[in-house]
């Protein structure tokens, strides 16, 4: 995927780009004609000629299913079209697509009795605004019922194309055929599932158009921070690569802070220290090998440790127990204006009470909360994207909201939405490996946003090279091939 194909853009947005490309001269008309010709192009590399039944909506998706059934009979495919107003009444280019279809548009109840095997659903795509009910749900269940494959101009209709919503009802595509940029609906979760797989289609409409109204939201790819990956000097040392500290928690709790740390030095870090309470030493010196420990006493001595000038970022959280101590312990490294990542405890300490932690955060830390952290800080409706990009708006620090849809976003509104992620990530400690992923790369001097996106994708392709069976601590044995994936120029 070319780098602009991991643009998103909201339908909201997408409406006015269509909009201000018809403004600067491009037909409306065009676009449809464009919108169906990718359709069918898709349709005929997929699939074998067979007949096609295409459910037409009442707008311009609708229309995009006009040009899809003329261009297909034009190609010889046997074709009907069943419309929700079979008899007219559409307006403006979905009108004259409608109006260029050679044949009879039935009315949507009769796809209910159809028999083809392949459907094509251009209904309402991503800016539906209610719970798909009536003849439309009817027909796409009909066709899930036996077993047709569905084919989606731009989203399957039900999915909402912002937040990834499942409105009422949404039929399980096989391919979604979307155009000039892909919409989070189409990576968030549960509307992610409906999508099957996903083709974006440019439609003609001008890159200077696209980039007015650019959200800033990407799918999380190597391509977008690559080139910030840390490479290490040639006669560099160990300093060089940073120096990262983890704070770690009493001898109960020692397995989520060593984890975190191990990570930390597997994503490159030069050295990695855990700060540890005096009488959990003999633990920590037990369990770690190429990581120090750090014995720290008071909140005061843990200052001066992270006041070190060598040393360049800090996590808290894993393993740290919830209350007055970790919160102390918290403000303390915040004060020193090192980079900083906050996971598990170092939130919860927090929670009804975010107003102090918000006070000391600043643009080099990264949160990395799970829902219901999430829940404990911020508002937690609406969706992933939605909700990461309000916490990192409100709390002025990078947010890593944490899912098999994991969204990533900064205070000046930009986000990633991650993807692939495997389902045995939802193990015990993974989370204190990836906070430890991002502490390495932070201590490399890689900025928070991009840390904190990179880290996830790492974190989600290392799952995948270990497989099944996998536990936290074996997803560190996939991360040299993860970054040696990330660091090849010819992967998007």
């Amino acid at each position: 995927m070319e780098a602009n194909g991991l643009a998103l853009l909201p339908p909201a947005a997408m409406a006015a780009v269509d909009r201000a490309a018809i403004a600067a001269g491009v037909p409306g008309s065009l676009l449809m004609e464009n919108a169906g010709r990718a359709v069918v192009r898709a349709l005929i590399r997929r699939f074998p000629p067979q007949p096609v039944l295409v459910l037409c909506g009442p707008g311009n998706n609708g229309g995009d299913g006009y040009v899809v059934a003329r261009r297909l009979r034009r190609a010889g495919w046997p074709v009907r079209v069943a419309a929700i107003r079979p008899e007219g009444g559409l307006k403006g280019d979905a009108a004259s697509a409608a109006a260029g279809w050679p044949g009879e548009a039935l009315p949507l109840e009769a796809a209910l009795e159809a028999g083809e095997g392949l459907v094509v659903d251009a209904l309402f795509g991503a800016g539906l605004g209610r719970d798909l009910d009536g003849a439309a749900r009817a027909a796409l269940e009909a066709a899930g019922g036996r077993g047709a494959s569905v084919v989606a101009v731009d989203v399957p209709s039900g999915v909402d194309g912002a937040t990834g919503a499942v409105r009422g009802f949404a039929p399980e595509a096989a391919l979604t055929v979307t155009f000039a940029r892909l919409k989070p609906g189409h990576l968030l979760l549960p509307g992610s599932l409906r999508c099957g797989g996903i083709e974006l289609a440019d439609i003609g409409i001008p890159d200077a158009v696209l980039a007015v109204h650019d959200t800033g939201w990407r799918v999380n790819r190597p391509a977008l921070w690559r080139h910030l990956l840390p490479v290490p000097a040639p006669g560099g040392n160990k300093y060089d690569r940073g120096h990262a500290v983890v704070v770690g928690g009493p001898m109960r709790v020692t397995g989520a802070s060593a984890m975190a740390a191990d990570a930390a030095l597997r994503a490159g870090a030069g050295l990695v220290s855990v700060a540890v309470p005096p009488g959990a030493l003999p633990v920590y010196a037990a369990q770690l090998r190429a990581v120090m420990t750090k014995p720290v006493a008071s909140v005061e001595a843990l200052a001066d440790l992270a006041g070190d000038r060598r040393v360049k970022a800090l996590l808290i959280g894993p393993g740290a127990g919830v209350g007055e101590a970790t919160r102390a312990r918290v403000l303390a490294l915040l004060a020193t204006g090192t980079p900083c990542v906050l996971d598990a405890d170092a939130l919860t300490s927090f929670a009804g009470d975010p107003a102090p932690l918000f006070e000391r955060l600043h643009a080099g830390c990264v949160l990395t909360p799970h829902d219901g952290e999430y829940a404990r800080l911020f508002d937690a409706e609406g969706s992933r994207l939605g909700r990461a990009i309000k916490g990192a708006a409100r709390s002025g620090a990078v947010l890593l909201l944490k899912g098999s849809d994991t969204c990533v976003a900064a205070p000046d509104g930009r986000a990633t939405i991650n993807e692939g992620a495997p389902s045995f990530l939802a193990t015990a400690g993974a989370g204190d490996v990836l906070a430890g992923i991002v502490l390495g790369l932070l201590a490399q001097g890689m900025p928070a946003f991009d840390a904190a996106s990179a880290a996830v994708w790492l974190h989600a392709r290392a799952a995948t090279a270990v497989g099944p069976g996998l536990v936290a601590s074996s997803i560190e044995d996939g991360l040299p091939a993860a970054f040696a994936k990330a660091m090849a120029p010819d992967d998007p």
